[in-house]
């Protein structure tokens, strides 16, 4: 029987070729098709696209503008300020709260939809500060309303309230946002 090294039978041809029409396929398949699950995708859109309400009570403030202006600019991870609570799922809490104006801040975070979000920005947000020995200075936010990401700093500069951002954003990401906690009574 005479070996042929260069010549393939029909049948054989036939089979590298479907082999590499397949290849073919699965490669076109990959570049367009992408698994993941629902959780995931929904996450990213909530994660990309967090409104925040503009509320600054001092120093603060003008860090929190800053940030929200050309130079650090915000609008790039998806963050646009509101002027009403009832658009927005973050707040900013953005220096020396006072108790008077905490029962304020209450109010607004109440009338966020959920799920909603706190970053405390600034010493006089996280602890009171400078401030805290004044008979009117709330020491900390947190005694109000919950915080999910404190930024340090008196004030903190526009980059750490940006990481600020981004460690909430990592947070979002990571939920169960279609799977409920039971509750135990």
């Amino acid at each position: 029987m005479e070996k042929r090294d260069h010549i393939e039978t029909r049948e054989e041809y036939r089979t590298k070729e479907n082999e590499v029409q397949e290849w073919s396929a699965y490669q076109k398949l990959s570049d367009n098709v992408l698994f993941t699950s629902l959780d995931k995708i929904l996450n990213l859109g909530r994660a990309n696209s967090l409104w925040y309400l503009l509320f600054g009570t001092a120093c603060c403030a003008i860090e929190l503008m800053q940030t929200g202006g050309p130079r650090a600019d915000l609008d790039r991870f998806g963050s646009v300020f509101r002027p009403t609570p009832r658009q927005c799922d973050l707040i900013i809490i953005a220096g020396t709260v006072t108790l008077k104006m905490a029962s304020r801040i209450k109010i607004l975070y109440d009338q966020m939809p959920e799920p909603k979000y706190v970053i405390s920005m600034g010493s006089c947000a996280n602890c009171g500060g400078l401030f805290d020995l004044g008979y009117s200075v709330l020491r900390g936010i947190d005694k109000v309303i919950p915080v999910d990401v404190y930024v340090p700093g008196c004030p903190p500069r526009p980059e750490a309230l940006t990481e600020g951002l981004l460690v909430l954003q990592q947070k979002v990401k990571n939920e169960k946002f279609l799977v409920k906690e039971k509750k135990s009574i």
